[in-house]
């Protein structure tokens, strides 16, 4: 059992909890304690109803961001047990990753995520850009530290090995911002969050090496890269045979794809042996034994960096073999040009985004504008999301409020407030019941 002795890999700095308290006197580590505050929130079951690829509900069989999510902590928890039992170390029994954290960053990795996919999130964003912006992993850490498990709406007081594994990426809007000259399309955390990307690295500025952008957000603890590396796979993997099950991907069109980017496709190629596993009608098995390999391509190297003193975590690094990342790579493009690219899914993300904007002026006006739409006062929330908006110290409080209101949102829920406001013919005591 990992747990029958102390784990070496870990000290104070890394179970310590954001709000300074320290140890537990719980039968679970900490590790498992942020685990299962993820578990047990709305906020995790709300993502059974949440778009992977296809809206949530369309088919029973395809993904949501729930089962995603629960595909990479199985992954990310197997990357833990493989690196453990290398017998080219450096880990051990006593020494190594601990799976229950692993776990608890998988899980949590898609919790900000608004309705109706990456759609959402850029409509969101859009809609944000003179106000900080909106980014899915953002509000993951908006959630993780102020939002989620405490009626209070104080957070979930997360273990700094924890907040730091969830931190995929650590520069802030504004720096983006600045550096870019326009507001960023992605890869940020809110102004605000600085403080904790600060603690996080337990008090420490980032090196000049480090610049804002990509250079800091290579820098990654080994279990956010795990969790980065697992949800890369559940991604390049198992988002193809969705894919291949609702007919965006065949013989055909993988082909043409192939000849127009110069890939090949042959035998003991990658995609010659995708194009095979569907003649033979073998994809599940396929995708499974790619798993597997995704998993045993993985290594952990030393390194020596501004954090490296402080702890194991930025000690140790996790690396993935070349060609597997490079196989990984083309199959993600394969499934983001085909299938993501389809004017069907298209049309989908034109509707959930547009659905999004029509909410969002409405709620604008009355929350943030007159208070009054057509000359009359009245609530258009739940009594608890008004008060807290009606609560809040300025506008900038206010709107993100509004903002979480709308990213907190399944699809479904989303698409059912949308005909209350707008669809005439919508609307009864059933109705808004449910």
């Amino acid at each position: 059992m990992l747990g029958a002795m102390r784990n070496r890999f870990y000290g104070d700095f890394d179970t310590v909890r954001l709000s300074g308290a320290c140890g537990t006197e719980d039968y679970r580590t900490p590790f498992q304690i942020d685990r299962d505050r993820v578990l047990h929130t709305p906020t995790f079951r709300r993502l059974q109803n949440k778009t992977q690829v296809f809206l949530s509900g369309e088919y029973d069989f395809y993904r949501t961001r729930l089962t995603h999510s629960l595909e990479v902590a199985q992954i990310g928890k197997a990357v833990c047990h493989w690196l453990m039992t290398r017998p080219d170390g450096p880990l051990g029994p006593d020494f190594f990753v601990d799976p229950d954290l692993v776990e608890a960053i998988c899980l949590s990795h898609d919790l900000g995520h608004p309705p109706f996919g990456h759609a959402g999130e850029r409509t969101l964003n859009h809609l944000m850009r003179d106000c900080g912006g909106f980014e899915g992993n953002a509000q993951t850490l908006r959630l993780l530290t102020e939002r989620i498990f405490s009626a209070k709406r104080a957070g979930m007081d997360p273990t700094r090995a924890f907040l730091d594994g969830v931190l995929k990426y650590k520069s802030s809007w504004s720096e983006l911002r600045d550096a870019q000259g326009a507001p960023p399309a992605h890869h940020f955390v809110y102004d605000d969050q600085r403080a904790y990307v600060t603690w996080a690295a337990g008090g420490r500025a980032f090196p000049p090496e480090l610049a804002a952008g990509s250079a800091r957000d290579a820098f990654k603890s080994v279990e956010c890269g795990i969790m980065d590396w697992a949800d890369d796979t559940a991604y390049s993997l198992n988002d193809l045979s969705d894919g291949v099950r609702a007919g965006f991907l065949d013989l055909q069109r993988i082909e043409a794809w192939a000849e127009r980017h110069g890939e090949p496709c042959g035998e003991a190629t990658p995609l010659g042996d995708l194009m095979s596993a569907i003649r033979r009608r073998r994809v599940d098995p396929f995708v499974g034994k790619r798993i597997g390999r995704y998993i045993r391509a993985t290594r952990i190297e030393e390194r020596v960096n501004f954090l490296s003193d402080l702890t194991h975590r930025h000690r140790h690094a996790l690396v993935v073999d070349d060609d597997v990342r490079a196989e990984s790579a083309l199959f993600k493009r394969l499934a983001f040009e085909v299938v993501f690219l389809a004017p069907q899914l298209k049309q989908l993300e034109h509707k959930g985004s547009r659905m999004l904007r029509r909410m969002w002026e409405v709620l604008h006006e009355r929350y943030l504008g007159s208070g009054r739409i057509d000359g009359q006062d009245f609530q258009l929330l739940p009594a608890d999301a008004a008060d807290e908006i009606a609560a809040a110290p300025d506008d900038a409080a206010r709107v993100r409020l509004v903002c979480d209101f709308l990213a907190g949102m399944t699809d479904g829920y989303a698409a059912r407030t949308y005909k209350r406001l707008f669809s005439p013919d919508f609307g009864s005591i059933g109705d808004l019941i449910g």
